[in-house]
């Protein structure tokens, strides 16, 4: 998938879920949890160690986007070499994933596909994933999350 193909996916991930209002609604969060996201910049948090050993992260933005009830999370993690892979999850809202360096696996409903810096992966809400890093190096990425507040 290159950058047009994504531009043009982007728009029907974040719409999808607003056209389920009984979904957004049962999963809306406490008054006052989740801020507003406004225009801007926003800059990484300090990095943090993740729940498994040898995974990292840092934090850009978390909140909810004003048109409808999606929450929209940004966060850089990286996975050392031999670490292992995170948990299997499944989650209301779908994820993206973009390489910046090193070598990862992607895994959606036990298919797994490598990825190399610049390449994008998608798992789109409900299916079964994880990623791993399958090189000699750390392997670092981006991850945006959108959907419904969980």
């Amino acid at each position: 998938m290159d950058r047009r193909e994504f531009a043009v996916l982007l728009p029907a991930l974040l719409a999808g879920k607003a056209l389920l209002p009984e979904v957004a609604e049962a999963q809306a969060p406490a008054a006052g949890s989740l801020s507003v996201i406004e225009s801007g910049v926003f800059h990484p948090s300090p990095s943090k160690p993740g729940a498994q050993e040898g995974h990292s992260s840092r934090r850009y933005l978390s909140g909810l986007l004003e048109a409808g009830n999606i929450r929209l999370e940004m966060h850089e993690s990286t996975i050392q070499a031999g670490a292992p892979h995170e948990p299997i999850g499944t989650h209301l809202h779908s994820e993206i994933w973009l390489v910046r360096e090193g070598t990862a696996e992607l895994t959606t409903n036990g298919i797994a596909k490598k990825m190399v810096p610049g390449d994008i992966g998608i798992c789109v809400a409900g299916d079964k994933h994880y990623i791993a890093n399958i090189g000699d190096t750390p392997v670092t990425y981006f991850v945006v999350t959108v959907g419904p507040p969980e």
